[in-house]
């Protein structure tokens, strides 16, 4: 068992879920985050309410799941981002796990 954290843009929601689908991962938590790429400006704003998002819209999702899934998954994710026409790659990481329940 391994935990697996995927970061995705908004723009490519629907396309990760059918990665998720394609690797039989079927269950995962899902959250909207904002990314950033650079140190986020609000958090040199004195302002307690800044007027503009700093961010960009993105989701992250969480899994686990067996590794034999997350290779297919891992395999799926690096050709889908051969064809990205933008710099916001689909982005997945593995953390084993010592202990569950």
């Amino acid at each position: 068992m391994k935990l697996l954290i995927v970061t995705v843009v908004d723009e490519f929601h629907k396309e990760a879920m059918q990665l998720f689908k394609k690797a039989h991962i079927e269950r995962f938590s899902g959250s909207d985050i904002d990314g950033y790429k650079e140190a986020p400006s609000f958090l040199m704003n004195t302002s307690w309410f800044p007027s503009e998002r700093g961010g960009t819209e993105s989701n992250m999702y969480l899994s686990f799941t067996e590794e034999a899934k997350i290779d297919t998954f891992f395999e799926l994710v690096t050709e889908f981002n051969k064809h990205l026409e933008t710099d916001n790659p689909i982005k997945a990481i593995v953390v084993p796990i010592e202990k569950y329940i």
